[in-house]
């Protein structure tokens, strides 16, 4: 398509929208002109983006279009309605969907880390190449308790809060390649595996466990889900059904950025238990029943708020009002 001979065809009606988009007040047959041109403006768009993506163009498009949108269904205020939706609606339909993908991840960061903590405990020379002897002595003893320990609670709570976020930030966005969220959940189940191996060594694995299980039930939860999360959107690359490609991968990208905000969130607990609660001197089952309890918010929140959202038809994409308007066209 030529665009510069089609923006000089449909000019005149695209001005025409502007004007009326700019009047104070529109008769009843201006408003039915308005419609029209609307109409014929949201197809415009969709023919330069499909044949001929002019960003100077579809920019004035979009801009026309918003304004007549907002003249037509009323302009949009968010308010606190939005907010309660998006996380009672939107965020637990994200992650209901990625539900199955959190399970498989888990039952595949035990069996890493199992292994290697096994692997790692019966062979000396591996246990050798984490450290000497006494290192691994005072790693066992001394350094593994006292990281939780080291800074004040609330800046604690907020190193691991950005730390996390960001590795499951991470795990989403190299997710079209495969490869990245399998890295991640390999690498973590690895390093933590072999510090059970070192404990182990030591007879120490109840310190491990009791510092490991309070914020580590709902922190490696949230590492599961971002991995899970981005092979997710791995596998819509490579098998879309019946949506394009490109169509696919936009709908479940816009679903990953909520998705992404509710871990956010979940990361926040984290953080807050890792800080407040596993370095405190509350007896140690206490501690787990704290983060047994907070994993079992989660799941509760999923499964419930999340099943009854999908069964309508969420899937923590952007509402059909806020999307932008776009008509079918052929060929």
């Amino acid at each position: 398509m030529d665009v510069d001979a089609f923006v000089a065809v449909r000019s005149s009606r695209w001005d025409r929208l502007r004007d009326l988009t700019r009047s104070r007040r529109l008769s009843g047959p201006e408003a039915d002109e308005l419609i029209r041109l609307y109409q014929a403006t949201a197809t415009d768009y969709s023919r330069v983006r499909t044949s001929a993506p002019d960003p100077t163009v579809l920019t004035r498009l979009s801009n026309l279009l918003g304004r007549g949108r907002s003249l037509i269904a009323g302009a949009h205020e968010p308010g606190w309605s939005d907010v309660v939706r998006f996380f009672v609606v939107s965020v637990p339909a994200a992650f209901y969907r990625v539900r199955w993908w959190t399970v498989a991840m888990m039952l595949a960061f035990i069996l890493i880390g199992v292994a290697t903590a096994w692997w790692t405990f019966t062979h000396p020379e591996l246990l050798a190449a984490i450290g000497t002897p006494t290192e691994r002595q005072r790693y066992a003893e001394e350094a593994f308790a006292s990281y939780y320990s080291t800074y004040e609670p609330g800046t604690f709570a907020t190193q691991v809060w950005t730390n996390n976020a960001w590795i499951g930030a991470r795990a989403i966005a190299l997710g079209p390649t495969g490869i990245g969220p399998i890295y991640l959940l390999v690498a973590n189940a690895m390093a933590i595996g072999q510090a059970a191996a070192v404990l182990a060594e030591f007879t120490m694995l109840d310190v491990f466990f009791g510092l490991i299980l309070p914020h580590g039930l709902l922190e490696l939860s949230g590492i599961f889900i971002a991995c899970g999360a981005g092979l997710k959107l791995f596998w819509t690359w490579v098998s879309p059904g019946p949506r394009t490609r490109a169509r696919a991968m936009a709908e479940e990208g816009r679903a990953m950025i909520t998705l992404v905000i509710g871990l956010t969130v979940l990361f926040l607990v984290c953080g807050l238990i890792e800080g407040y609660v596993t370095p405190s001197e509350l007896p140690t089952a206490v501690k787990i029943a704290i983060g047994a309890l907070a994993l079992a918010v989660y799941w509760v929140y999923t499964l419930v708020l999340g099943r009854i959202a999908v069964r309508h038809g969420e899937t923590g994409d952007m509402r059909a009002d806020q999307l932008e308007d776009t008509v079918a066209m052929a060929g």
